[in-house]
């Protein structure tokens, strides 16, 4: 049978029936027209097994091993990075494409007016203009050189062979890749790490609902014991402790609530975060040390990581990055393995302004806005003019009469790419030290360990001091803009930062040589020298890592990689573990319990494991959203504040039984409430275990097309597990590495290497990712020979 046909055959029925809604941002049911399948797209379908490339860098090969990742070997770094560029785009050229439209504000040029609002944020924001002065800064650096080199190799395909079927479907060339794109897209990952509205709706809850339920409800310090720096953790060079942080009353700024919930969409999903931990010789099998790292970012079809494999003429290096960025992110060269988690440091801040027609005062005179008129382009529509105003803060985001100043740390200049090419060439600890230095933006809980048996943790990224009045403040409200409150002494938006007034380096939370330590976007240290966050993420994975780490440590078994892995696949939701024995007393006591009576029971035998085979996991999962919404739902909705305001799992865990929230009601009586609700939604679906609800069906193409999407496969873990997938999202493990300092290193990506959807490689490691397993991670170079690149002159 010819294959070719037949995929044609099925891709045209597919068309034929219709389109399906998107579940991911920024494109989420934008989509309402395609075009019709061309010639042209079924050619790009086909591209050759092999081919042979004129390279102005020199010779280099690309081998793709069997799971698609390319093994990339070349003469100099040169050649290597121009390769990188070509693999790249060859694999994903869409998603560079689709990202770097976002953040320019660039999406509606091709999909219509749906995407407006996410062009007029971004546009706004000017992403591309601090990613305009970061590559000014940089150019004449050695990433920079490398950076130009790899934007060579994206063209060879942007500018020549765009094959990715979507250019078709929606009628469009690319336009050539640049050094900024590059940059633009390190942006758009810190911002996806950083970028929080929390102070403004903060504010805003405060304004409907009081400051004392808003201090309740986002409470700045969560009560556990589980700080990723605790005191057997810290080293002589971190027990400084500064003054207790000076209690401040929170701004009394009020929040235009339409603006609120207008920025609320461009922020950092929910269910962001990662995993990571180090283990020293000490306490492992081989007495090496154990690298692990799993981040939590969004889920979808191609996967936000690319993985590959480099052998440059001075080191080898193999891990992931960003489809658009050349470097490793993530990952092991011959001397080390390093990870990242989101630090969840406060990044930004938040201005208001005395204002007047084209000018805002600030100090004691009037400015004018340094303003600028800017056209979004749309497909089949009216193009939008927005004004662009900036002060010296950075962007103004207006919105129907409302404004708000922003301040983040990405919108200056900033070195974090040489950071990371600077990590790839690293020979030890020292090294990474010395690279970590130079990483600006985002602010990240890097783990190391290195073959000399070296481990090491450390905050990343610059951390803002904010000062009113010559005393520090913490970040957690709105300035008064005019008056100068809470500026960053240093901070040169859309310029270049001095820096001065951030937290010193040596400063920033960090441990040498940790016997082992834990991240999981916790809290970093219980007493700060500084202002660190407003809040941070649940501590339930934070616990359970360390519980584990600890248990083991006090055994007599030592950690070895099949222990991290088996980690790495917890299912334990400590949620579940406090709450279901009080749901079960309560629906015991209950006068007739007999219609729910098998999930009663169910409950009562559970482990408190989210399986996929389990019956008493989707119970509980269906239950929790049920019993949030009859907690919360009545007042919020009263005060018009949607869901998107409930606070966090861990608050919600820990109301008393005397607690305001149930409103009359007792506690039992709502728990029960949401139970026959969580029941009736069971017994009305297709399945009736939590594998049936907790699919990768979720993880979908941005398109929207329903054949581009992965296949449903059941999945174990839930957001607040250390195996982690937020189903309701998606949201999860984005990438599990092991890398045992004296052994062979895995990993797994959730889909495939490739974004070709006709590819071998599209989905196929994502039945291995839903089972957490793993494959090699081998920094040899395997495969054969795929691409071919020659110098000019044909050597």
């Amino acid at each position: 049978m010819d294959t070719d046909l037949t995929r044609r055959a099925l891709v045209g029925a597919i068309l034929a029936g219709g389109v399906g809604a998107s579940t991911f941002s920024p494109i989420r049911g934008y989509l309402e027209r395609f075009a019709p399948l061309s010639g042209s797209a079924w050619d790009a379908t086909d591209p050759p097994e092999s081919r042979t490339i004129e390279s102005p860098y020199g010779t280099a090969e690309v081998r793709y091993d069997e799971y698609g990742v390319p093994n990339v070997t070349g003469e100099s770094e040169e050649a290597v990075y121009f390769a990188v560029g070509y693999a790249q785009a060859r694999d994903r050229a869409f998603q560079l494409d689709l990202q770097r439209r976002q953040m320019r504000g660039e999406l509606s040029a091709v999909v219509g007016d749906q995407t407006l609002d996410s062009d007029e944020f971004n546009v706004k924001m000017d992403f591309a203009g601090a990613a305009q002065v970061t590559w000014e800064s940089l150019a004449d650096s050695r990433a920079g050189a490398l950076t130009e080199a790899y934007a060579a190799g994206v063209n060879e395909i942007m500018t020549d062979d765009p094959s990715a079927l979507e250019f078709s479907l929606l009628e469009y060339e690319p336009d050539p890749w640049t050094p900024v794109d590059t940059i633009l897209m390190q942006k758009q990952i810190a911002w996806t790490l950083t970028g929080s509205f929390r102070t403004l709706r903060t504010a805003l809850v405060a304004d409907r609902l009081g400051e004392e339920v808003a201090n309740e409800l986002y409470p700045s310090r969560l009560d556990h014991e589980s700080p990723i720096i605790r005191d057997q953790q810290t080293g002589q060079e971190n027990r400084k402790r500064a003054r207790s942080q000076t209690e401040h009353e929170p701004s009394t700024h009020t929040v235009d609530p339409a603006l609120a919930d207008w920025l609320s969409q461009f922020e950092s999903p929910s269910g962001i975060g990662s995993n990571s931990w180090v283990v020293s010789g000490e306490h492992t099998a081989s007495g090496a040390p154990i690298v692990a790292n799993d981040p939590h970012l969004s889920l979808m079809a191609p996967p936000v990581w690319y993985e590959m494999n480099l052998s440059l003429p001075e080191t080898s290096v193999r891990g992931v990055t960003f489809p658009g960025v050349p470097f490793v992110v993530i990952g092991e060269n011959d001397a080390g393995a390093w990870g990242f988690t989101n630090t969840g440091v406060d990044v930004i801040d938040f201005y208001r302004y005395d204002t007047r027609d084209g000018e805002y005062r600030y100090e004691g005179e009037w400015r004018e806005f340094d303003t600028e008129q800017r056209t979004i382009a749309v497909s089949d529509g009216e193009d939008r003019q927005v004004t662009v105003r900036k002060t010296v803060h950075g962007p103004v985001i207006e919105r129907e009469g409302a404004r708000v100043g922003v301040a983040w740390t990405g919108h200056t200049a900033e070195s974090t790419p040489q950071a990371i090419y600077e990590f790839s060439r690293s020979e030890g600890v020292d090294d990474i030290v010395a690279a970590t230095e130079n990483f600006d933006v985002p602010t990240q809980n890097l783990v190391y360990a290195d073959r000399d048996g070296n481990t090491l943790y450390y905050v990343t990224g610059k951390i803002p001091i904010r000062t009113t009045d010559g005393e520090e403040v913490p970040g957690d409200r709105i300035f008064d803009g005019s008056a100068s409150e809470g500026e960053w002494q240093g901070f040169t938006p859309f310029g270049t930062s001095s820096w001065e007034g951030f937290v010193p380096f040596e400063e920033k939370p960090h441990v040498m040589n940790p016997n082992y330590i834990g991240t999981a976007n916790q809290r970093v240290v219980d007493d700060p020298e500084h202002y660190l966050a407003e809040a941070y993420s649940d501590p339930y994975r934070g616990i359970r890592i360390y519980d584990r780490l600890d248990r083991r440590v006090r055994s007599d078994e030592p950690i070895d990689p099949e222990f991290v892995k088996d980690l790495q696949r917890d299912t334990l939701d400590l949620r579940a573990e406090a709450l279901v024995p009080l749901l079960v007393e309560v629906a015991r006591a209950a006068d007739d319990t007999t219609a729910i009576g098998q999930y009663v029971d169910a409950l009562d035998e559970w482990d408190h494991r989210m399986d996929r085979d389990s019956l008493a996991a989707l119970v509980f999962a269906r239950w929790f959203e049920q019993y949030r919404e009859r907690v919360f739902g009545p007042t919020f909705s009263d005060h018009d504040l949607d869901a998107s305001y409930y606070p966090n799992d861990w608050v919600l865990q820990h109301l008393g039984p005397n607690s305001r929230w149930f409103e009359g009601r007792s506690r039992a009586e709502v728990m029960l409430d949401a139970l026959d609700a969580a029941i009736e939604r069971i017994e009305n679906a297709e399945y009736d275990t939590y594998g049936g609800y907790n699919t990768t069906g979720a993880m979908t193409h941005p398109l929207g097309l329903a054949f581009l999407n992965y296949p449903a496969m059941a999945v174990d873990g839930s957001r607040e597990t250390v195996n982690n997938y937020a189903v309701e999202n998606p949201t999860g493990s984005s990438w599990r590495m092991v890398c045992p300092m004296d052994g062979s290193s895995s990993s797994v990506i959730p889909g495939g290497n490739s974004g070709e959807y006709f590819s071998d490689h599209y989905d196929d490691q994502l039945r291995m990712w839903a089972d957490v397993e793993y494959k090699s991670m081998s920094r040899e170079i395997q495969g054969e020979t795929t691409l071919t690149f020659e110098g000019e002159d044909g050597q």
